[in-house]
């Protein structure tokens, strides 16, 4: 599948949408237009909303005002089901049944392409065992969820997403508890999906130098507000960070990719003005 297929260019966005649990709100009249065929990129401090957004763009939290919107149509007035084969969500901490193993746990992102009298189709196979592969899970098949590691469990999530072949993928912090080499391997990952499948990606991250390095856009948050919207290289400065994280940075250009990267600032660390005669 190519960046120029059409038939894979959903629209999801958010217009004017407040969100919250009780009565707290937590995203308050934010508009969001997804790309489609991009890689988009959250970024913002802790309980500035990020989460909640994405919660909401999945369908599993309603605005108390404004409304979201894929394709065209309200989300919340689609079937569960069709929305489920175009849209696939890694929440943040998923919970997996206890005892299951992980092949059986991946096989339930094909859940959303079956139907009642249908049986267990040969793309159904294709689809897990692509998922387990490019995940490098193929060896934990047999393996309970229960045994693995915080690493291992989190590439399992996200084979399972893949599983769901959908052609809009969020995932909210697809790299937690993952080592540096598996971090970059899930976002090249992603990136290839996004390459020659043209799906389109929202996520995540905390790592402001990877959500850089891989968004095609990048999103900042601040206290339940969109900040800043738009390419790494204009969203991405030294008092764009000090505003949404209260830290002092330098942003240089990334030697790999050509995009910002941010040098923390710390107390300890600012340099001292050479001395004069």
């Amino acid at each position: 599948m190519t960046l120029d297929d059409s038939s894979r260019a959903h629209s999801l966005s958010a217009h004017g949408v407040t969100l919250g649990y009780g009565d707290r709100t937590v995203v308050e009249g934010l508009d969001l237009a997804v790309p489609a065929g991009e890689i988009t990129v959250i970024v913002g401090a802790n309980a500035c909303g990020k989460s909640t957004l994405l919660r909401s763009l999945a369908r599993l939290l309603t605005p108390s005002e404004g409304r979201i919107v894929l394709d065209g149509k309200e989300l919340h007035e689609r079937p569960t089901k069709e929305v489920a084969r175009v849209l696939g969500l890694l929440p943040q901490s998923p919970i997996a049944p206890e005892g299951i193993v992980v092949g059986d746990l991946v096989a339930r992102g094909r859940s959303p392409h079956q139907r009642m009298l249908t049986r267990w189709s040969r793309e159904d196979d294709a689809a897990v065992a692509e998922a387990l592969d490019l995940t490098d899970t193929a060896s934990l098949a047999d393996r309970s969820v229960d045994e693995l590691s915080g690493g291992q469990r989190q590439r399992v999530w996200i084979a399972m997403a893949l599983a769901q072949r959908t052609d809009i993928l969020l995932l909210d912090e697809p790299t937690t508890f993952l080592d540096i080499a598996h971090q970059v391997e899930v976002l090249d990952l992603l990136t290839d999906l996004n390459r020659t499948r043209a799906t389109t990606i929202v996520m995540v991250l905390h790592d402001l130098n990877l959500a850089a390095r891989y968004a095609d856009r990048l999103v900042a948050m601040c206290r339940g507000r969109m900040l800043a919207d738009g390419a790494p290289q204009d969203v991405l400065t030294a008092e764009l960070v000090e505003e949404v994280f209260g830290m002092r940075s330098q942003v240089t250009p990334d030697p790999v990719s050509g995009k910002p990267m941010v040098l923390p600032i710390g107390r300890h660390h600012a340099r001292v003005p050479a001395a004069t005669a």
